[in-house]
Formats: C-alpha cells, sequence, structure tokens
C-alpha cells in the first residue's frame, strides 16, 4: 500500500482565520475587487483580456505558494491569496461566458456540479470539511480548489440572476444579502455550521459582485456610475484596513501562545 506522501500529512496550525464579521466584510469586500479589479486591469488600464489572466494568475500562483510555505495563518498572504483568487475566479467565468459562449445557465451547473465533487473528495479522503481544522496540506488543497470553485460559481450565478433572469444590480444586493441572512439565522438556529457557512460563503460572491457593479456601472445600466477606478480603490483601501487591523489582534494572539 502506498503511503500517503508526508508533505500532504504534516500537521500545522489551522491555516484559515475565524469566522468573525471581520472575515465576511473582508471576504465580501475581496469579491467586489474581484468583479471591479478584473474589469478595471482589462479594460481601464487598457492590458487586455489575455495579459490580464497571465498576470492575474501568475500572481495567484506566487501568492498560493506562499501561504502554502507558510506554517500558520499569516492574514496578509492569506487575503491576497483570496483577492487574487477573486480575480481568477470571475476570469474563468467571463471567459467561459464571453470567449467561448456558454450560457450562464450551464456555467452555474457546471461549477455546482464541480464544487459538490471537490467537497464529495474531501470528505471522503479528511471525513470533515470543517474549516476550523486546515492544518494539513491536503487539507489546504482541497480547501483552495474550494475556495476557487465558489468564486467561480458565485460569478455565474450572480450573473445569471442579475443579467439573464434580470433582478438588476440592485435588487441582486438585495435578494443576495437577503438570502445570506437567511443562512445566519438557520445556523443561529443550529443548523449544521459547515453547511452554512460554505453556503455563505457561496452567496457573497454575487452579492459582492452585485454591489461592485451597483457601485461602478454607468447610471444608464442601473449603477450608481462611480467607475471601476474608484470602486476597486475605496474597497482594496477598506480590505488593507481590516487585513492591518486582524493582523495586529493574530499578533497579540501569537505572542500570548509563546510568552
Amino acid at each position: 500500500m502506498i503511503k500517503p506522501s508526508r508533505s500532504l500529512t504534516v500537521h500545522t496550525l489551522n491555516k484559515v482565520p475565524e469566522v468573525t464579521l471581520a472575515f465576511w466584510a473582508i471576504k465580501i469586500m475581496s469579491t467586489t475587487v474581484g468583479e471591479t479589479g478584473a474589469d478595471y486591469l482589462a479594460v481601464n488600464a487598457g492590458l487586455g483580456a489575455a495579459f490580464t489572466d497571465a498576470l492575474v494568475g501568475t500572481l495567484l500562483a506566487a501568492a498560493l505558494f506562499g501561504q502554502l510555505r507558510a506554517r500558520r495563518y499569516l492574514p496578509w498572504i492569506y487575503w491576497l491569496t483570496v483577492v487574487l483568487v477573486s480575480v481568477v475566479g470571475t476570469q474563468i467565468t467571463d471567459a467561459l461566458t464571453d470567449g467561448l459562449g456558454v450560457s450562464l445557465y450551464a456555467s452555474t451547473a457546471c461549477f455546482g456540479f464541480a464544487l459538490i465533487v471537490i467537497f464529495f473528495i474531501w470528505f471522503r479522503t479528511e471525513h470533515t470539511l470543517s474549516i476550523r481544522a486546515i492544518d494539513t496540506r491536503r487539507r489546504e488543497l482541497f480547501y483552495w480548489a474550494a475556495i476557487l470553485v465558489t468564486f467561480a460559481l458565485g460569478t455565474a450565478a450572480g450573473d445569471l440572476a442579475t443579467e439573464a433572469l434580470g433582478l438588476g444590480f440592485q435588487l441582486g444586493v438585495i435578494v443576495f444579502g437577503a438570502l445570506i441572512a437567511v443562512t445566519a439565522v438557520a445556523a443561529a438556529l443550529g443548523a449544521n455550521r459547515v453547511l452554512t457557512f460554505w453556503i455563505a460563503y457561496i452567496l457573497t460572491r454575487p452579492l459582492g459582485a452585485s454591489l461592485g457593479d451597483l457601485l461602478s456601472q454607468a447610471r444608464p445600466y442601473g449603477g450608481l456610475g462611480l467607475g471601476n477606478v474608484i470602486t476597486s480603490a475605496v474597497f482594496l483601501a477598506i480590505i488593507v484596513t481590516l487585513v492591518a487591523i486582524v493582523s495586529v489582534a493574530q499578533a497579540r494572539v501569537d505572542g500570548s501562545r509563546t510568552a
């Protein structure tokens, strides 16, 4: 029998943050940046879709390498990876829809099925989907694979709801925000925390995308007309501020452990 690679089974401290209000705030902001940031680089900065894809893909590979190499949760590298995964997830869905002409119905269904497969293999292998135990290389690889697919799925589902089904940006923010609120209430009433976490995680992607489009798109298209540059800059500034705050808090926790 082949033994698991030591690089996949060696235990570290949990590599992901605690699920707090700051966690969800940064997550929603990162999804918005994923929506507006990709558009800014490809259109406003004039890089084009192909070069933007290559650039962000390279940055994601570097950030993910740093995240995997870390022995503990480091807020700045973790959230940098999340932001880049958000951009790449958006690019994957946009490439299928705009480049290959795949319908949003088909891409939503395919990404949903892919996520189910990842969760199935993850659970069969590790016997848990809890993010409180991302403490081996293999679990971390499952985690980031799931994260990438949730962003692609959320992008497809969000575009399907706001564009193909005609919800629009404002109603999209309300609908997806309400669904997240219902999920939070279900968790508070005793629903499975792992299930409700992943449902909320998926829903924050279309919420953030709808919010980003609402702020950045021109008024004739149903937006507030702030543009990709201002929207991306404001949300990045908020992300940096929140990550700095949680980094200070994490440093205090680490200090107390070693004291």
